[in-house]
């Protein structure tokens, strides 16, 4: 909890610098988990797993966009990066 803390303060100062290098990972990430599940097929649990990386990077966008708070957008960054990374290590395996 307490990196959680200093991570959000340090977000939450400088807002517009991390919500943009936010937007270029979590694209950069959801992409590449995107490319490795199309690698592995087009079966129906292929497309969910792309249907969900594609929901939460694009929520994480949207909520940059629409200039919620910034836990908000804090909270969708990690989500949005972890849901992204655990569709990259399953598909590599």
């Amino acid at each position: 909890m307490k990196l959680y803390k200093k991570l959000f303060t340090d977000f939450d100062e400088m807002y517009l610098a991390h919500a943009s290098l936010g937007i270029i990972a979590s694209s950069c990430i959801g992409s590449i988990a995107a490319m490795l599940i199309l690698m592995k097929g087009h079966a129906f649990i292929n497309m969910f797993e792309l249907f969900l990386v594609v929901v939460v990077c694009m929520g994480f966008n949207a909520a940059v966009l629409a200039q919620m708070k910034s836990k908000f957008v804090f909270n969708s960054l990690i989500v949005s990066l972890g849901v992204s990374i655990l569709l990259i290590i399953i598909n590599l395996i």
